[in-house]
């Protein structure tokens, strides 16, 4: 005689359901009303029941892998079959209520006076300083610490950011929220998710700084622990729109060691003298290329640019600005960037590697809090 293996209760499922989370949205799929039914028959097929937030949803296959992965292991279940619905217009509101709140104005939650977010807006003077590269393993390794990090690609003439993280997938919007695409524990928005084929951007002031105000209030991007915002070159609107968007944000400025981009990313830092912006630090890109043969240090663009761009910054605001590292040339970063896997995931133990995770530790390490920043106060002239 067999004896037949009991089915899972009800509860069993739900619990098991509770262990899977939105690949967008981070949250239970039984805490944002995602699970449409339950059942196992008496066979051990569990037919679950799923509400998809929109038709089309890019991260089905994964919601569906994600599900039929926790239900499969209770004991009992001999298969899952998984059945996608979508959520209707009145459970689509009611889930932006519970994600948002019943306000109807779209604020940027950053900006608010309780936010624990640490925003890093991560400029230069000139292009071709490796920005963009420092700031997405700058975010992969923050997330690899398992902290809750997102990047804002806010250089919309020249993103590059979602291929950079290997980003996959386009945002999906649920009512007025856009849920942002992620990898490697980073959620990711760009203006390049929302063009075709390439296309330039040709804006001007007005709607720059409007399509910034949508990445940062409209974006859905949950409680996270850092915010980093990979800005266009120099001083322009962009940089103005994030010091009136987010006051609070902190500046990380790039440069290379050349006299040429030291001196203009000096000027890019300065702009923290009219917003009353804090800056964070300055990093070094491509400060010297390992010799190949023998390892000696080969200073292709000359050197000192990081640390005399952190004097210049500290004599101009009257307070430290520290060079946080110096990242040396390494083609395996270039690598990263154009495969979609940040050095520091691939390979953190190279000599960059450790480097950009040693900047990481520096950002990091210093809890948020009053000391250190801003008021924005203006001494009263003699």
């Amino acid at each position: 005689m067999t004896l037949q293996t009991a089915t899972p209760s009800q509860d069993q499922l739900l619990a098991a359901l509770a262990t899977v989370e939105d690949p967008e949205i981070r949250r239970p799929i039984t805490e944002i009303g995602m699970v449409k039914g339950a059942a196992v028959d008496p066979d051990g097929t569990a037919r679950i029941g799923i509400y998809l937030t929109v038709s089309g949803c890019p991260m089905k296959e994964t919601l569906t892998e994600r599900v039929t992965t926790a239900v499969q292991a209770l004991e009992g279940v001999t298969s899952v079959v998984v059945e996608l619905d979508v959520m209707s217009t009145e459970q689509r509101q009611a889930l932006q209520t519970q994600l948002r709140g019943d306000n109807p104005t779209r604020e940027i939650p950053f900006a608010q006076p309780g936010s624990l977010t640490r925003v890093f807006a991560v400029a230069s003077g000139k292009g071709g300083v490796g920005k963009s590269s420092v700031t997405v393993n700058l975010a992969a390794a923050l997330a690899a610490k398992g902290l809750r990090v997102g990047v804002v690609d806010a250089d919309v003439y020249g993103f590059s950011v979602p291929r950079m993280l290997g980003v996959e997938h386009r945002p999906t919007q649920v009512e007025q929220m856009i849920m942002p695409p992620s990898a490697h524990g980073v959620k990711v928005i760009s203006i390049g998710m929302f063009t075709k084929d390439n296309t330039p951007v040709v804006w001007r002031g007005p709607m720059l700084h409007r399509a910034l105000q949508q990445f940062l209030a409209d974006v859905y991007w949950g409680d996270l622990d850092y915010l980093l915002m990979d800005l266009p070159p120099g001083n322009g609107d962009i940089a103005i729109s994030v010091a009136q968007l987010v006051p609070t944000a902190e500046i990380l400025v790039v440069t290379t060691p050349q006299i040429a981009a030291r001196e203009v990313a000096a000027r890019a830092g300065s702009i923290a003298l009219q917003t009353h912006q804090r800056i964070a630090g300055v990093v070094e890109n491509m400060s010297y290329l390992p010799c190949p043969h023998c390892g000696e240090a080969v200073d292709v663009f000359g050197s000192g640019g990081g640390e005399a761009v952190a004097a210049s910054l500290s004599r101009l605001l009257g307070a430290e600005v520290p060079l946080l590292g110096q990242i040396p040339i390494d083609k395996r970063l270039r690598e990263g960037g154009d495969n979609g896997v940040p050095l520091v995931l691939s390979d953190p133990d190279s000599v960059a590697g450790k480097e950009l995770l040693s900047i990481t530790e520096r950002i990091s390490g210093k809890p948020r809090g009053l000391a250190g920043m801003s008021l924005g106060l203006t001494p009263a002239k003699a």
